[in-house]
């Protein structure tokens, strides 16, 4: 059986280099829902944040490992606790970010987290989450 990693696509009609702007301010996107702080960078390769939320039932640290100018951010997770979960590290080493394309007259933007796969326990919560944040997102671009 192939097991996918979890993905979230959407389109709009801003530009892409509005979009990646955006996303690069990751406190603009991956809040407003569980009480979350971000703390630390994500500007260039080598940045890192942490981000904490739900009253400490998610900690992760992260690290900018690959940015396309207007086409791709992807994030590695260097530390984990998800105290909800059995195995509460089970996002380390684990990536995340977003595609970022053209489509015919709109932006098409891919978030894939790499590791978050149904066969492991926080898939069911952590994609529930991730699609929560990542609507929210696309509502603000559409």
């Amino acid at each position: 059986m192939e097991y996918k990693n979890f993905q979230f696509t959407f389109t709009t009609f801003q530009k892409p280099t509005e979009v990646y702007e955006h996303l690069l301010e990751v406190e603009r996107w991956w809040s407003g829902l569980y009480n979350e702080t971000v703390l630390g960078k994500s500007e260039k390769v080598g940045d890192e944040f942490s981000f904490s939320a739900g009253g400490g039932a998610h900690y992760s640290n992260q690290k900018l490992v690959e940015l396309i100018p207007n086409k791709k951010i992807q994030w590695l997770v260097t530390d984990s606790k998800l105290s909800f979960l059995t195995k509460t590290d089970e996002w380390n080493n684990t990536k995340y970010g977003f595609d970022i394309s053209i489509e015919d007259d709109t932006t098409k933007v891919t978030f894939t987290h790499e590791g978050l796969i149904p066969k492991i326990e926080c898939y069911g919560r952590c994609s529930s989450a991730w699609t929560q944040y990542l609507k929210n997102l696309e509502l603000k671009f559409n």
